[in-house]
């Protein structure tokens, strides 16, 4: 079968599309070849961090991989049968955890395998959703598509030793369904912050900021607040709520001191929406361009990676996609191709 070419500079230009193609090659069963792997980043090519989720992906499907090397810019993926699997892996640096899962919870899942693995790494890094991000808001947007799995923290992960451990079990799709989340009604929120290495007084006073910026926004607030063991120190917060309609999170992590940290996660908060906030809606993506009927989902803006993701989903499964402008942001519409593979 030949494969489907994707030009990996295209939109973000990053990791982004990487991730997304072998995703979708590995559910649909199609092959993919993508070229100009982050040509106009500073340093083009692969990087360690982008490999190992590919390499799973790799082991579940039984793919063969041309290109999968540090500094490549082309990489070809051709998937077989999945099976179902127990794991070990070892990011062997800070890599990014979520971002890996991101690549296996779907594919896993849609495929109809169940995966059992244990990852070694980053648990809460720069430029990637946090641990708990992954599990409570990514987990409950999945689970109202179909998609179900666990996902606990062992050991936290922080920037630049990592070293933390996530174990997760990714469970069979019994019946993907198209979602809704147009808008948020709840006036309830969760916040969790996990730390190390960091005073209790620092983080409870960061933790009082958020809450404060939340309840002055009209949101009633339950917390947890814990220290939890990891080899550097470091601090993630996570402001999430869901209702019926909607599903939106907000995460940050510690970085070159923490003053206004918990503004900021709340501020980030209360403006998302009104569905879902910008991160959740290009992870909803992939899936959703498989799932038949119409899904729709509402956020404050629309971003590169949401392009970058419509962009190469349409190109694997065929799916449609429309974008409208609305009051406070945009519709996204996405009209899935069941018979893509699944």
């Amino acid at each position: 079968m030949e494969p489907i070419r994707i030009d990996g500079s295209f939109g973000e230009g990053g990791g982004q599309i990487i991730r997304s193609a072998v995703t979708l090659s590995a559910i649909t069963g199609r092959p993919v070849e993508i070229e100009n792997i982050r040509k106009n980043r500073k340093v083009p090519g692969l990087r360690p961090q982008h490999m190992l989720g590919v390499k799973i992906l790799s082991k579940v499907f039984n793919a063969r991989v041309e290109g999968l090397h540090v500094n490549s810019t082309s990489l070809r993926f051709e998937p077989s049968e999945g099976a179902d699997m127990e794991l070990e892996e070892d990011v062997g640096t800070a890599g990014s955890i979520p971002l890996i899962l991101q690549v296996l919870i779907p594919a896993v899942s849609l495929s109809g395998r169940r995966l059992k693995i244990s990852i070694r790494g980053g648990t809460d890094v720069p430029w990637s959703p946090t641990a708990d991000y992954t599990k409570f808001v990514l987990g409950e947007a999945f689970a109202r598509i179909g998609i179900e799995y666990s996902l606990e923290v062992r050991r936290r992960g922080y920037y630049p030793r990592g070293g933390g451990v996530v174990e997760a079990e990714i469970l069979p799709c019994r019946e993907a369904r198209p979602v809704s989340f147009v808008k948020r009604e709840t006036r309830a929120a969760r916040m969790f912050c996990s730390y190390h290495g960091i005073p209790s007084a620092k983080v409870g006073a960061e933790a009082g900021d958020a809450r404060a910026a939340l309840e002055a926004g009209g949101f009633r607030m339950e917390e947890a607040v814990r220290s939890q063991d990891a080899t550097d120190s470091g601090c993630s917060i996570l402001i999430f709520s869901q209702d019926e309609s909607s599903v939106i999170g907000s995460d940050i992590i510690f970085q070159k001191g923490m003053e206004g940290m918990g503004r900021d996660v709340a501020g980030r908060f209360l403006q998302s929406g009104p569905g879902v906030d910008a991160s959740l809606s290009d992870m909803l993506v992939c899936p959703l361009s498989l799932v038949g009927g119409t899904s729709v989902f509402r956020v404050d803006r629309i971003t590169k990676h949401l392009e970058t993701n419509l962009f190469v989903a349409s190109k694997i499964t065929g799916c449609r996609y429309g974008i409208g402008k609305i009051d406070g942001g945009y519709e996204v519409r996405i009209a899935g191709m069941s018979d893509a593979g699944m």
